[in-house]
């Protein structure tokens, strides 16, 4: 493979990995158990902002249930990834919802069904005025 190939195959990876990232803050999505389960990794777990640690059937069902959220849209920004490696993904981004803000790192693995989130974790943060 040359350079410049593996350079587009990362570009490639890491569009991907934003795009299901940006499906999974969407509202609509996250009430939708089906959707968030096509874009979970079967050993996913998550530090959450809360300090709760999450397994894929506890925050399945914690999201379809609206619990999480509310309903209110999660603002996404400074997304940025980097391929770790052929299967590997890691996003960081900082998120805002009603108020409350988090830095985030996701970790996405390539599956024969596609890219799933298998770890994501989530700080809360205060920022500066």
């Amino acid at each position: 493979m040359t350079e410049q190939s593996t350079a587009v195959t990362a570009v490639t990876a890491v569009t991907a990995a934003i795009e299901a990232e940006l499906r999974l803050l969407d509202p609509e999505v996250r009430r939708d158990a089906e959707a968030v389960g096509e874009l979970l990794h079967e050993e996913f777990f998550e530090f959450g902002s809360s300090g709760t640690v999450w397994d894929r059937p506890s925050i399945i069902a914690a999201l379809a249930a609206s619990g999480l959220d509310n309903g209110a849209p999660i603002v996404a920004s400074r997304m940025r990834g980097v391929q770790l490696a052929d299967d590997l993904v890691q996003l960081t981004f900082d998120s805002e919802n009603n108020g409350r803000h988090a830095h985030r790192s996701s970790l996405w693995r390539h599956t024969p069904e596609g890219w799933r989130l298998w770890f994501h974790q989530a700080t809360p943060f205060t920022p500066e005025n």
